[in-house]
């Protein structure tokens, strides 16, 4: 089974249904929000039960410039300024990092490590960070926003990569029929929500209730990071976490 949906997300990545963002925020809140789009930048608040969340977030399968890292960057700060505590929702749509030489002249990895460095001092004041791949997450767009929070989850038909095989090829000199094998049955190799899953990345794949979903994941208590413990427990990587281990009591590690 594991392997059939391992090669249903590789073929599925090019062909994904997008999901319109509008549509998404209205099955999250239900009891009303005020999110806007501008320039595939999304923000705005929503209401979930008795309480307001702050979202930000990204449309239209951004590229993450210069630009949109700032405007998310500030967005989380002016939410811890102004809301101490209030939970905080990144809707993941990206592309990856804008791939101009503008963007790369200007420093965009110092942008995007800005971006991921304000959602981290976010979660030490105690904002409790919820991330939702809802249609495409690849590359350093996702690794700085959705994979920083507390728990990142996505929707059934997201799509989820790094990189694609074909440009893994072109950077490891690694045949890409030898890459589309592996990736039948190493999920390191492999597109796709269900992999993501595996590797302990993504918390859970969200389908049905979306507004139970977020509110469930709200609800749920702050914690250390358990990814790579959930890798190992689900047979993603089996190495990460015994390799935490070994170094946190000096010892050596011991191959799965």
């Amino acid at each position: 089974m594991e392997n059939t949906a391992q090669v249903q997300s590789t073929t599925r990545v090019a062909s994904a249904p997008t999901v319109a963002w509008r549509t998404l925020v209205a099955a999250l809140f239900p009891l009303g929000h005020d999110i806007v789009e501008k320039d595939d930048f999304l923000s705005g608040e929503g209401r979930v039960g008795a309480a307001t969340i702050a979202v930000i977030g990204t449309s239209g399968h951004a590229a993450i410039g210069v630009e949109i890292a700032l405007a998310q960057a500030r967005a989380v700060l002016a939410v811890v300024r102004a809301h101490p505590g209030r939970a905080i929702l990144l809707l993941v749509d990206t592309q990856g990092q804008r791939l101009r030489q503008r963007d790369e002249m200007l420093g965009i990895n110092s942008f995007m490590a800005h971006l991921g460095k304000c959602v981290d001092l976010a979660r030490r004041r105690g904002h409790r960070i919820v991330g939702l791949v809802y249609d495409q997450a690849l590359s350093g767009g996702f690794i700085t926003s959705g994979l920083m929070a507390d728990a990142c989850h996505a929707l059934p038909d997201a799509t989820i990569r790094v990189m694609g095989l074909a440009a893994m090829a072109r950077i490891t000199k690694v045949p890409q029929e030898r890459l589309e094998e592996l990736a039948k049955t190493n999920p390191v190799f492999a597109p796709g929500p269900e992999n993501y899953l595996r590797m302990g990345g993504l918390e859970a794949i969200w389908d049905g209730q979306l507004a139970e979903r977020l509110a469930l994941a709200l609800a749920a208590p702050p914690g250390a990071d358990t990814r790579a413990a959930l890798g190992l427990e689900r047979g993603g990587r089996r190495l990460a976490q015994p390799v935490i281990d070994a170094i946190l009591s000096g010892g050596h590690v011991r191959a799965a």
